[in-house]
């Protein structure tokens, strides 16, 4: 069994673009505003790109403390 790589998949700009379509049609279902919607679907937006730095971020400086240890 394959191990799922979680923080590839959470820092996936696909998965928060459909995180935010999903959303936006929600709450165009229940009846909210537009200006309502459009600040939920841009939170949503806000804090993808949040954690796709992070991750990202992350994995270099594992990479980066990893090669040093060769290094040394």
């Amino acid at each position: 069994m394959n191990k799922i790589d979680w923080k590839r998949k959470l820092s996936s700009r696909k998965l928060w673009a459909a995180a935010a379509g999903i959303v936006t049609g929600l709450a165009m279902v229940f009846g909210l505003d537009e200006n309502t919607i459009s600040s939920v679907a841009g939170a949503v937006v806000s804090v993808a790109s949040v954690v796709a730095y992070v991750l990202a971020e992350g994995s270099v400086d594992a990479a980066r403390a990893g090669r040093r240890e060769l290094h040394e």
